[in-house]
């Protein structure tokens, strides 16, 4: 496979998995800003979308005021946030273009039609009404996307690359969200009351990665806890969006694709080596270094690992 066929199919995922991140990081916001919590503002909620996603000194330079249309057009619909959901979609669909003959009808499909619906938005008809509906339909379309993905592409080395670009997104984006809110998860914040700010932040950062009802599958008999929320987004390889998992993913991957080349590059050992440290680490380990420190440390491996594969497979 060319480079730059493998770079495209990468950041397909990629781009695509990071449009639903921003969509679930702005449910979240939405969700606290039309519910009161502890007399906190709505502004602060919306801080927590923004902080989250990397671009709360962008929003600052382009808006006076933090509210719904303003936080919306920005991460949604804005052409100069790399990161709004508009730029997302149209970086996926990009990409897929570009390697149009490699993937299936299917996947091109979920693309492009996503694409096309998206821009016949009217950015002035989303209100505090409209925006849940259009959030959801964002989600279901990367579901679709993703459902495609595993469900109709041949398992060849153009699937294991776009495989590893969801899952090193994925990665980044809970890595982010624990660093950003990583106060919140020190052991000494497992004493609060309820309806504290930290159990607000607690339950947010579940929300923003999808594991608030599987958390308490994971921990049927306890209360949410800094120390156990910290462990399920980390080290626990069942929560499909823990830092485990996706590493677990992307190790077996790196497996298949040593095989399917017959040759091991560099980047497919430091996967492994990622996966296996994460195997062996405990929670009070990660503590004990600093979470902080563990957590900015992990988004830096992360980042090696893609662009050690980038040169390894000469993307373009």
């Amino acid at each position: 496979m060319l480079g730059r066929t493998a770079s495209s199919l990468f950041w397909m995922s990629r781009y695509h998995e990071r449009a639903q991140n921003v969509t679930r990081l702005l449910e979240v916001g939405f969700r606290g800003a039309i519910i009161s919590h502890s007399g906190q503002e709505d502004g602060t909620h919306w801080t927590f979308a923004l902080s989250c996603s990397g671009c709360e000194k962008d929003f600052a330079q382009k808006y006076d005021e933090l509210n719904l249309r303003n936080v919306a057009a920005f991460m949604i619909f804005s052409k100069d946030n790399s990161d709004s959901v508009r730029h997302c979609l149209e970086l996926a669909r990009n990409n897929a273009r570009a390697v149009r003959t490699s993937i299936t009808a299917e996947l091109w499909e979920a693309i492009n039609t996503t694409w096309i619906e998206f821009n016949e938005v009217n950015p002035q008809t989303i209100t505090q009404d409209t925006l849940p509906d259009f959030l959801a339909w964002v989600n279901q379309r990367s579901h679709l996307f993703r459902g495609a993905l595993l469900n109709t592409i041949l398992r060849d080395d153009g699937y294991f690359f776009s495989q590893m670009g969801n899952f090193v997104e994925r990665a980044d984006n809970t890595a982010r969200i624990l660093n950003t809110q990583y106060w919140t998860l020190l052991p000494d914040s497992d004493i609060v009351e309820d309806g504290s700010a930290e159990r607000y932040q607690w339950s947010a950062i579940l929300r923003a990665l999808s594991g608030r009802r599987s958390y308490r599958f994971a921990y049927p008999n306890a209360r949410l806890k800094a120390f156990n929320i910290a462990e399920f987004l980390i080290l626990r390889t069942e929560m499909p969006r823990s830092l485990a998992h996706c590493y677990d993913w992307i190790a077996d991957t790196a497996e298949d694709l040593a095989q399917f080349y017959g040759s091991r590059e560099p980047s497919l050992d430091l996967a492994s080596e990622i996966s296996r440290e994460l195997s062996e680490k405990q929670m009070r380990e990660i503590y004990q270094q600093g979470l902080h420190e563990f957590l900015t440390e992990f988004v830096g491996k992360n980042n090696q690992f893609a662009k050690q594969l980038s040169e390894d497979y000469n993307f373009a």
